[in-house]
């Protein structure tokens, strides 16, 4: 399915609106991982166990919103955007959301 984070999709036409689409994950930090970010918030540099948890969160998220968009019937999910809120102390939702849309 295509996605977009712009309002269209070049080459195709939008002539139907479906809804909003939309799919979140909620990680959480685990011990292990936020011992070695703090001995790299000591030396400075990126802190790659939190690289790849959000990265793989991401992913999950548009995965997600991608199939609520194709239980709708979309052909694709267009103004794609991403948000990201913190449920509890070490526990944060990343959400992707957008406009499912049927083309021609």
């Amino acid at each position: 399915m295509i996605y977009s984070t712009t309002a269209t999709i070049a080459g195709k036409e939008i002539i139907e609106t479906l809804g909003v689409s939309r799919g979140s994950t909620v990680r959480a930090r685990n011990v292990g991982r936020d011992f070695l970010a703090g001995l790299k918030n000591i030396v400075g540099g990126e802190i790659s166990g939190y690289t790849k948890l959000l990265a793989d969160s991401r992913e999950q998220a548009i995965q997600r919103m991608l199939d609520d968009a194709e239980q709708m019937g979309a052909d694709a999910v267009v103004n794609v955007r991403f948000s990201t809120s913190q449920v509890m102390q070490g526990a944060a939702e990343i959400m992707a959301y957008g406009t499912a849309v049927k083309l021609r």
